[in-house]
């Protein structure tokens, strides 16, 4: 995020020149100087053979060469905005150059990031080569460039893709009001489309300039810092004092099992599935099982109307899901995840009945929410050391964040095992204790309490709620209730009330609320 000296030697080295780098003076030096009148302008064709991830300013670079060549497995894309800046390499300008401006908006606003395949249909790449040929075929295309068997066109100043100006102005004003609906406390995806719009107005040299202001403006700011911050928290997560330092590995974990399809068990099953982890789905009856199967193919399907997946990878997919009514299958299973309702009999005998079909070696985790105690459900099997809880948030495939619950016994093995299928599924795993709350809910239930009381004392659950998401939070406490249901809700502040009655409010107005409208809508209660 810095153009600093070493990451200008860098860059070069990769490329094969040597350059002597002076100290930067002005804005736009890397970008305009070095990127755009020395690497783009140069009299030999530079072509970029691109196998794994290129992103942000790795991925700038590839956008001023004369032609990319990429493996279909290849990651490409612009997270600048994650981090509370834009690219700041030439990217805002050369992206739309190539794709279009409405997939330029997309990748850069929503740090979106996509295969070769994708990158090829939208004329990012302009060849997919097999890994062992990609050199080749980079090579290939620089001596037809040079040969002008293929054109030798710079990305900067090619206009077959970009818009007509009148339409490029809708799409910005369309792009600035979807931001502020969005990100409403947010400044830097604003300034990312005031940088793009002036270089298809006033010309990329004029883009790249402001884009070069911009990025050190924003670099400075709060934002930009928080982001950073957070960005680095996340991957902290996985270094647990005690677990991660005692130098184990990772097992293998080919074959997964969910027991349960109900919301929270398709969820899980879908995540795997995205993941490319065969997954088995067991059911008590057949009525079950096609429900828990229809779940998974709708959550899949919706991936295909966002333009996120095709209907080749759909079928990829569902290949990977096998449904059963019984645990005959489950003897090379490498862990099970139990997803079934929060009823302790009914997870204890899961649990004992795995015991007796699955392997050694197998991890048993429960996705038990913070209402039950990981302990009871170990009770009736003699396999403590490789049970765990894995707390999944709903709608678990779209949800980040997992917690990993573990007790005095769990081994540090199956938490290790665990970080490493959590990292696999993309989410953020944080390693807790087997307490009430976990983390999470330890947070949220102080949270929601504080609402209550406000609605208490007259304020207005809608007042409530649009104050908090004019904050920044995505929702208000109330709509998250509804979503994830009022009767679980309530249970786990019960058990935050009962553990910790010196710092809880218990809110009279729910008790009264129940009784009047038993399993209602939160909404529909309180309005009432």
């Amino acid at each position: 995020m810095s153009e600093s000296v070493y990451s200008y030697k860098f860059v070069f080295s990769c490329i094969g020149l040597n350059i002597v780098v002076v100290k930067l003076e002005k804005p736009g030096f890397f970008s305009i100087d070095i990127i755009t009148d020395t690497i783009e302008a140069g009299r030999k064709p530079l072509v970029a053979a691109i196998n794994g991830p290129a992103l942000g300013g790795g991925l700038e670079i590839a956008l001023a060469c004369h032609a990319r060549i990429s493996t279909s497995s290849a990651q490409l894309g612009l997270p600048e905005l994650r981090y509370g800046i834009l690219p700041g390499f030439g990217g805002t300008q050369r992206l739309p150059r190539l794709v279009g401006i409405p997939k330029a908006l997309e990748m850069m606003l929503m740090s979106k990031l996509v295969n070769g395949y994708r990158a090829q249909s939208s004329g990012l790449v302009d060849a997919l080569a097999a890994t062992e040929e990609l050199v080749d075929t980079a090579r290939s295309w620089a001596l037809d460039i040079y040969n002008c068997k293929k054109p030798w066109a710079p990305s900067l100043y090619r206009t077959d893709k970009l818009e007509p100006l009148g339409e490029a102005r809708s799409m910005f004003n369309f792009a600035r009001l979807l931001a502020q609906k969005q990100t409403p406390n947010l400044r830097h995806p604003l300034v990312c489309i005031d940088v793009i719009e002036e270089g298809v107005v006033s010309g990329p040299r004029v883009g790249l300039l402001k884009e070069s202001e911009a990025l050190l403006e924003l670099r400075q700011s709060d934002t930009c810092k928080s982001l950073v911050h957070f960005f680095f928290a996340q991957r902290g997560t996985a270094k647990v004092p005690g677990i991660s330092d005692l130098g184990l590995v990772p097992r293998k974990v080919n074959k997964v099992a969910v027991v349960g399809g109900g919301l929270m068990g398709s969820g899980i099953a879908t995540e795997l599935i995205l993941s490319k982890y065969p997954v088995t789905l067991k059911e008590v009856d057949k009525k079950f099982l096609t429900a828990g199967i229809d779940r998974i193919k709708a959550n899949l399907q919706s991936r295909i109307k966002k333009g996120n997946m095709t209907l080749k990878e759909l079928g990829e997919n569902l290949s990977l899901l096998n449904g059963v009514l019984d645990y005959e299958s489950f003897s090379d299973m490498d862990m099970v995840i139990e997803a079934v309702s929060e009823d302790i009999p009914s997870k204890q005998q899961i649990f004992a009945d795995l015991e007796k079909y699955c392997p050694q070696h197998c991890i048993f985790a429960s996705n038990t929410s913070t209402t039950i105690n990981l302990k009871l459900i170990c009770e009736r099997t003699n396999s403590h050391d490789r049970i765990v809880g894995v707390h999944f948030f709903s709608p678990d495939h779209v949800m980040q964040l997992l917690e990993i619950v573990r007790t005095e016994r769990t081994s540090s093995q199956v938490i290790v095992d665990l970080l490493n299928v959590g990292k696999k599924m993309k989410k953020t795993p944080i390693v807790v204790g087997n307490c009430t709350g976990f983390a999470i809910n330890r947070m949220i239930y102080p949270y929601t309490q504080a609402a209550l009381m406000l609605v208490e004392h007259g304020a207005d659950i809608y007042q409530i709620d649009q104050a908090v998401t004019k904050f920044g939070m995505p929702m208000g406490p109330f709509r998250m209730m509804d979503l994830a249901g009022f009767k679980v809700a309530i249970a786990g502040g019960i058990q935050f009330i009962e553990n910790f009655p010196e710092r809880s409010y218990k809110s009279m107005l729910v008790s009264v609320k129940l009784e009047d409208n038993p399993g209602g809508h939160v909404l529909s209660m309180f309005l009432r």
